[in-house]
């Protein structure tokens, strides 16, 4: 994870210089079938990635394949998309929480206990001192099945499966969204004054994790501004409702390169982006 978290990272910051070619991704049947492909103009690589998305009842929910391509050789990579999506995925978010995140935030709220859950809560552990992490997902015996998981993954952290997200969010510094609801998970008074909540369950504008209230009152930082505007369902509903507005809304690779820093509520909202796949898949291609 520590791995991916730098390789992402990178990659947001040559998202931002301009390092990039990265077609808007294709999708179709509502989202369900997705195509991304971006190009790398300093080492002249590329990937591609199909992938299917089905979260009601396939195992796995996430299925496809990622190609990455080097305009030096004959060779290709191919890699299990599932693997890949959710390694990226968490890495993102890793990045953001690194970046934006409280440096002692040492409890995570884990929303979801789906495919992309696990590297989500992994990620919190590689990039903040983590002592608690608590999952609620809708389904009691996954969440358990999780919570055993993790808790041997992660030693120094006290992992336990909770009810109720608003018996938790009150205490949590740490936040992460990794559902596929069409509602608002919680409000925005049962939040800490300083919480940093990631947002990635969500990426069709039929589905939605926070409230408008929320995306008002944070500073909000996504992975690129176009294709959030074009599938994050909370951002959409929020800018259609006048809470938030398109100016409002920071790219991560320029939040990266000019360090700032945030203070109080942040959220990163990421509906994933090609250049993290790309990341990855060059880092398998590396080794």
């Amino acid at each position: 994870m520590a791995e991916a978290i730098a390789a992402v990272r990178d990659g947001f910051i040559g998202l931002a210089r301009g390092d990039f070619e990265v077609p808007v991704r294709t999708a179709l049947c509502d989202g369900r079938f997705l195509v991304m492909s971006v190009h790398h103009r300093p080492t002249a690589t590329a990937m591609v990635k199909t992938l299917s998305l089905n979260f009601e009842g396939r195992v796995p929910a996430i299925d496809g394949t990622v190609v990455w391509s080097d305009l030096a050789g004959t060779d290709h990579l191919v890699a299990d998309a599932a693997a890949v999506t959710t390694l990226r995925t968490g890495a993102a978010s890793g990045v953001a929480t690194d970046l934006l995140a409280p440096p002692n935030a040492s409890h995570c709220l884990l929303i979801g206990a789906g495919a992309q859950a696990a590297d989500q809560a992994r990620a919190m552990y590689a990039v903040r001192p983590l002592q608690r992490l608590t999952i609620v997902g809708r389904s009691a015996g996954r969440a358990q099945a999780l919570a055993n998981q993790l808790a041997e993954e992660l030693p120094r952290v006290s992992v336990v499966v909770g009810t109720d997200v608003r018996d938790v969010l009150g205490d949590a510094d740490l936040v992460c969204c990794a559902t596929t609801s069409t509602e608002p998970l919680f409000e925005l008074e049962q939040l800490r004054p300083e919480v940093h909540i990631n947002a990635i369950g969500s990426y069709r504008p039929t589905m939605r994790e926070l409230p408008d209230p929320i995306l008002a009152d944070a500073t909000v930082y996504v992975d690129e501004v176009e294709p959030v505007l074009q599938e994050s369902g909370e951002v959409i509903h929020a800018i259609a409702a006048g809470a938030l507005a398109e100016s409002e809304l920071t790219e991560i690779g320029a939040a990266l390169l000019s360090g700032a820093a945030a203070t109080g509520r942040t959220v990163f909202k990421s509906v994933g982006v090609a250049v993290q796949d790309w990341a990855v898949a060059q880092l398998l291609a590396r080794d």
